[in-house]
């Protein structure tokens, strides 16, 4: 199975939870009278496994084929970002949040600290 389909499988999913939430509005659930369905992390189990790939990106540099053979250990490639500048966070090759780099027990990570909505 492709991510194509997995893709259109999760939306058929969701549509049809959103459908079904929606033909029962709950009079006691504010939420449901503002027409919005209420949703739990349970309500996501079904993907809890699916597989996403999450990039940090830390700069960007554009050169030619040429200079990019050039390379060799110890050369430095300028980015395009200063020192402290927040890095990008991807999920599946999405933007969805900006960070910073950090250390953890001697090991990269990175801290969230804007999330990007989508427009979806």
């Amino acid at each position: 199975m492709n991510d194509d389909q997995v893709e259109v499988e999760l939306k058929d999913m969701t549509s049809e939870k959103l459908e079904s939430d929606s033909a029962k509005p709950d009079a006691a659930d504010p939420a449901s009278e503002a027409g919005s369905p209420v949703r739990s992390a349970s309500d996501l189990e079904a993907v809890f496994d699916v597989p996403v790939k999450v990039s940090a990106v830390i700069g960007r540099a554009r050169m030619e084929v040429s200079e990019l053979l050039k390379l060799g250990e110890g050369t430095i490639v300028e980015l395009d970002r200063k020192v402290g500048e927040a890095i990008d966070i991807y999920v599946n090759n999405r933007l969805v949040a900006r960070g910073e780099v950090v250390l953890v027990e001697n090991q990269l990570g990175v801290t969230m600290t804007e999330i990007i909505k989508s427009d979806r």
